[in-house]
């Protein structure tokens, strides 16, 4: 076969998404070494761009309408990887980039949307539900997708509890049936609990909007929602790692659905065969918009990274900024937002230096 160099890159957030990054990595390959194989391998850690790493581009998609972070309606996509499995990224129901950087309201934000698309899905035959779990505009511990799924919440005397993350700390108890027909899995990109110091309120509610004073408001309501999930015999998903994925919609979507909540890296790098692909591979490079130490805790390009290394294969990574780069070759773009010629340079310069050859 000769030299085969395996690209796979996740999405550049906001503007192109894995597929579309994997071509521009392939044309710098080439632009230097015309020779090589290339294997593309579209990643994703479950969050912004999971449909387009997992499936192809004739995949059946349906949009649906769907209630919106702050109640009006938006179009869910659900896509299908067959018949019976259907898979969809929460964002696109309760995401941070449906709202303007002034609306943006995490106190709020509601993820029922999520539970409608699950209804949905299984309304269509679905005997399996993939939900990504990343990039939401919510921090309401997954309550508004179990709304969605028909469960109710009282507060203070009974009274209807509002929406929203920061009405949860007036919580005084739910009704609903948990589980599902159909089995649900959550795709966690991220390990962080639904409590605590570093529980869902305190790492992301600041960067959906939230005062210090909200965000002491949401994680004293994801603490009394913790101790509700304790009562019903499940103390556990207040610490379950992932379980403060989109705002604590994964540890949500673990009581009301009896979701498995999984890494969500691994989950895509197994579906796309990364291993196989990295077997025949003399290099691999990997990609995503911002490269830092975070990157290898969890992230897909981590886990890429992790991967290569056990397999003792060359790897680069290419990002539009590298903050840090962890003992890694990393290629940036000085933070600019780049394009699929520019990613195609940095590409080639990887390529080149990978092989010997004089820098493009």
């Amino acid at each position: 076969m000769g030299l085969v160099v395996l690209v796979a890159p996740a999405a550049f957030k906001g503007t192109l998404g894995p597929r579309k990054v994997a071509a521009a990595l392939g044309a710098g390959v080439r632009s230097v070494r015309p020779d090589v194989t290339v294997l593309e391998r579209p990643i994703s850690d479950g969050g912004d761009g999971l449909l387009d790493a997992v499936l192809a581009p004739d995949a059946r998609r349906v949009e649906l309408p769907v209630t919106g972070p702050l109640g009006p309606p938006v179009l869910g996509v659900l896509g299908w990887l067959d018949p019976e499995t259907a898979i969809f990224e929460s964002a696109t129901a309760c995401g941070i980039a449906l709202l303007e950087p002034g609306a943006r309201d995490p106190l709020r934000a509601t993820t029922r949307g999520v539970g409608e698309l699950i209804r949905d899905a299984i309304a269509r035959g679905a005997r399996r539900v993939i939900v990504g779990l990343g990039g939401s505009a919510t921090v309401d511990g997954g309550t508004g997708a179990a709304r969605g799924l028909g469960w109710t919440f009282r507060g203070r005397g009974g009274a209807p509890l509002p929406e929203g993350g920061g009405s949860l700390q007036d919580l005084e108890e739910f009704e609903g049936r948990a589980g599902l027909a159909s089995s649900v899995v959550g795709l966690a990109d991220v390990t962080t609990p639904l409590t605590g110091p570093d529980g869902a309120a305190a790492v992301f509610g600041p960067q959906k909007g939230a005062s210090p004073e909200g965000v002491r408001q949401l994680a004293a309501g994801l603490e009394v929602l913790g101790a509700a999930f304790a009562r019903h015999g499940r103390a556990e998903l207040a610490r379950l790692p992932g379980g403060g994925a989109a705002g604590g919609l994964g540890a949500g979507l673990a009581f009301f659905a009896r979701a498995d909540v999984v890494p969500g890296a691994t989950w895509v790098l197994d579906r796309v065969g990364l291993d196989a692909a990295l077997a025949t591979a003399d290099l691999v490079i990997t990609a995503e918009g911002a490269f830092d130490r975070t990157s290898l805790v969890g992230k897909a390009t981590g886990e890429v990274l992790r991967r290569a290394a056990v397999a003792r294969k060359r790897a680069a990574v290419v990002a539009g900024q590298v903050i840090d780069q962890g003992g890694v070759q990393a290629l940036g773009g000085d933070g600019r937002t780049l394009d699929e010629r520019d990613i195609a340079a940095l590409a080639a310069r990887a390529t080149s230096a990978a092989f010997g050859l004089p820098a493009p």
